[in-house]
C-alpha cells in the first residue's frame, strides 16, 4: 500500500530575519506573486512534463473512484486515524483524491526550473494551501465533527462557533492552542527557587538557590531569547534546564528581560549587550569568580555571542570560562530562505511600520510561528477547537510559548539588518559599544546544541554558526525540533542526540561522520561543564551579595509584565 505526505517545514525553516519581516505582513505569505507566476511559467514550457503529471493525477483519480487505489495516508497523520475515513467508501475516496492531488502539485514544483528563492516560495505557499484543503478540516464531513453534533444536538459548532469569533477578534489570528488556566509563574512553571539580585531597566537578574551542599565555583550565566520569556529554560519542575543545572551543583544566573513598550523604542543591540556586560560584572560580584560560563538560546545566543567577541576584542576574554550557544544561528549564509521570504523592500517596510509603533508585537510573531508549521498549530486546532468543541489541552510548552513578548523597534530594525547582511560571519563586521566583532577570536571552548527537526534554527544553520567560532568547539545534535531541544530531561527513552567533535566543512558530513547516544544532551553538557567550572566549595548561604540584595523571589517582576 503506498502512502503520500507533504514535505515539512523542518527541512525548509525560514530564518530570523525573514520571521521578523513576516510579522508586520503575516498575510503577504499566502498571496500569490511573481514566484508563483515564475511556476506557471515554467510548467507551461514544458508541456509534456506537466501533461505528464496531470495525466498520472487523472489516471489515479479513475483508479480512486473505482476503488482500485492504493494511495493511503501515512501511519503517523494523525488527521485521518478515526475508522471512517477507511471504512466509509466516500471519506475514504475524498481523502484518497486529496492526498494525490497535493502529491501531484509537490511533483510540479520538483519539476518546474526555478531557482532556490522561488522555489522555496511556492512550495510554502503550497503547504499552507494543501494543509488548509485537508477534507478533515471541514465541519460535518469530519467524522469526529459530525458525531460531536449529533452527541451534543449542534452545541459542538455553537461552542465552536463563538471561539473562532474570539479568536479572530484580536492578535493573534490563530486558534487559541493552550488552555492556560491551571498554570502560575512561580508555582508550577518558573518555579525552581531562587531571587532577582539585579534590576535594571532593561533586565532582571535572577540568582537560583543551591540545591547541593557543594556548588561549581565557575557560575553559568544564560541569555534567554529575546522575543520570548525567559522561562522556557525553567518550564516546570523535572522539565527545568535551570533546576537539573543547580541540581548538578551549578551556580545558575538567568537574565529576564522587560517587556518593552513604546517608551523603549531606541533599544537595540548596543542596549542589550551592555545589559548582559552588567549581569556578567554581577555575578562576578556575587559569586567571587573572575571566570563565568557563558550561554545564549536562540537570539539570546546571537547577544551573548556579540558579549563574547567584545569581551575579546578589548582583550578581557579572560572573564569567560566557556560559551555555550542553543538553537542560535549566527551565519545566515545559504539559508535557503532568507533571500526566498525577505528582499530589500519588505525589510525596508517592516522596519518603518515597528518604528512607528515603538516596537514589534509579540502576538504578530506568534502567528508567523504557527503558520510556519500549519498543520500543528493551526489546522489541529482549528479542528480541536472549532469543530469539536472543545477546550485546547494545558501543555507547559504551549503556555509559556502564548505567553509572548514585544520587541523594541531599534532592536527589531537591528536584527533584521544582521541577518540580512550575515555581518557576524564576516570579521569587523558589525560594531558593538564601539568595538568591532569579530567571532574568531572568541578562542574560548565552546557547547553549541542544535535540534535536526528544529523549523525555526535550522540544525544546518548552527552549524556553519559554531565554525565561525574560534577556539575547540562541540557541536551536538538533538534529535528534536526548536523547544524540544531544550526541554529535553533525563528519562525520555526517545530522547538521543548525535556527537562529532570534528567539525568538517560540510554539515551533511559531520552528521554522517557522528555518533549517536542515547538520552538527553543535558548529561552530556553537564560532562563537558564539570571539566570547566573549577572545583567545588561549600554552597552559599545566602543570595546576592552586600551590594547586590534580593529584590524579589523568583521568578521576579518583568516576566509578569504583559
Amino acid at each position: 500500500m503506498s502512502t503520500i505526505t507533504t514535505p515539512r517545514l523542518a527541512e525548509s525553516g525560514p530564518p530570523l530575519d525573514a520571521l521578523l519581516v513576516d510579522a508586520l505582513s503575516p498575510l503577504r505569505r499566502f498571496a500569490p506573486d511573481m514566484s508563483t507566476a515564475k511556476w506557471a511559467i515554467s510548467l507551461a514550457r514544458k508541456p509534456e512534463v506537466t501533461a505528464r503529471r496531470l495525466g498520472g493525477l487523472g489516471a489515479e483519480a479513475g483508479r480512486i473512484l473505482t476503488g482500485s487505489s492504493a494511495v493511503a495516508p501515512h501511519r503517523r497523520d494523525r488527521r485521518f486515524t478515526d475508522v471512517a475515513w477507511t471504512d466509509n467508501p466516500l471519506l475514504k475516496r475524498l481523502v484518497q483524491l486529496y492526498l494525490a492531488g497535493g502529491h501531484t502539485a509537490e511533483q510540479l514544483v520538483t519539476d518546474a526550473d526555478l531557482d532556490p528563492r522561488d522555489r522555496h516560495r511556492v512550495r510554502f505557499l503550497l503547504e499552507n494551501v494543501i494543509e488548509a484543503a485537508a477534507p478533515s478540516n471541514l465541519p460535518l464531513v469530519n467524522p469526529a465533527s459530525a458525531k460531536a453534533v449529533i452527541d451534543t444536538a449542534g452545541l459542538s459548532l455553537v461552542r465552536g462557533g463563538k471561539q473562532l469569533v474570539k479568536d479572530l477578534a484580536s492578535a493573534p489570528r490563530v486558534p487559541e492552542m493552550v488552555d492556560s488556566s491551571g498554570f502560575v509563574l512561580g508555582e508550577n512553571v518558573a518555579a525552581t527557587p531562587g531571587a532577582v539580585i539585579l534590576r535594571t531597566e532593561v533586565m532582571e537578574l535572577i540568582q537560583y538557590a543551591p540545591q547541593t551542599d557543594e556548588v561549581y565555583e565557575v557560575p553559568t550565566l544564560v541569555v534567554p531569547p529575546t522575543i520570548n520569556k525567559y522561562y522556557a529554560l525553567d518550564l516546570a519542575p523535572g522539565r527545568s534546564v535551570v533546576e537539573f543545572g543547580v541540581r548538578q551543583g551549578r551556580q545558575v544566573f538567568v537574565i529576564s528581560w522587560r517587556n518593552p513598550d513604546s517608551r523603549h523604542a531606541s533599544w537595540n543591540l548596543d542596549t542589550y549587550v551592555r545589559a548582559v556586560l552588567d549581569a556578567l560584572e554581577a555575578v562576578e560580584e556575587v559569586t567571587g569568580s573572575a571566570r563565568t560560563v557563558l550561554g545564549g538560546v536562540c537570539s539570546g545566543g546571537i547577544l551573548a555571542s556579540m558579549a563574547a567577541a567584545y569581551l575579546a576584542g578589548v582583550g578581557r576574554q579572560d572573564r569567560l570560562a566557556a560559551l555555550c550557544l542553543a538553537v542560535t544561528v549566527i551565519d545566515n549564509d545559504d539559508a535557503g530562505t532568507v533571500s526566498a521570504l525577505v528582499d530589500d523592500r519588505l525589510a525596508r517596510r517592516a522596519k518603518a511600520r515597528s518604528a512607528r509603533k515603538g516596537y514589534l508585537d509579540g502576538r504578530e510573531l506568534a502567528e508567523v510561528f504557527a503558520w510556519l508549521r500549519p498543520g500543528d498549530l493551526v489546522w489541529n486546532y482549528w479542528v480541536n477547537n472549532y469543530l469539536l468543541g472543545r477546550r485546547p489541552p494545558a501543555f507547559d510548552i504551549l503556555f509559556w510559548n502564548s505567553d509572548t513578548t514585544r520587541m523594541t523597534a531599534a532592536l527589531h530594525a537591528d536584527f533584521v539588518d544582521l541577518a540580512m547582511e550575515n555581518s557576524l560571519a564576516r570579521p569587523g563586521g558589525l560594531t558593538v559599544l564601539g568595538v568591532p566583532i569579530d567571532l574568531g577570536r572568541i578562542t574560548v571552548d565552546s557547547y553549541v546544541v542544535a535540534g535536526i527537526a528544529d523549523h525555526l534554527t535550522p540544525w544546518e544553520s548552527c552549524y556553519r554558526s559554531a565554525r565561525l567560532l574560534g577556539g575547540t568547539t562541540r557541536f551536538v545534535v538533538s534529535t528534536s525540533g526548536h523547544i524540544a531541544a531544550l526541554v529535553n530531561p533525563p528519562g525520555n527513552p526517545k530522547a538521543s542526540f548525535h556527537a562529532n567533535d570534528e567539525l568538517t566543512s560540510d554539515a551533511k558530513s559531520w552528521l554522517k561522520g557522528s555518533d549517536i547516544h542515547e538520552g538527553t544532551w543535558w548529561t552530556d553538557l553537564g560532562v563537558w561543564l564539570d571539566e570547566r567550572c573549577g572545583a567545588q566549595r561549600p554552597a552559599p548561604q545566602e543570595l546576592g551579595s552586600r551590594r547586590l540584595s534580593v529584590l524579589a523571589e523568583a521568578p521576579g517582576t518583568y516576566v509578569l509584565d504583559r
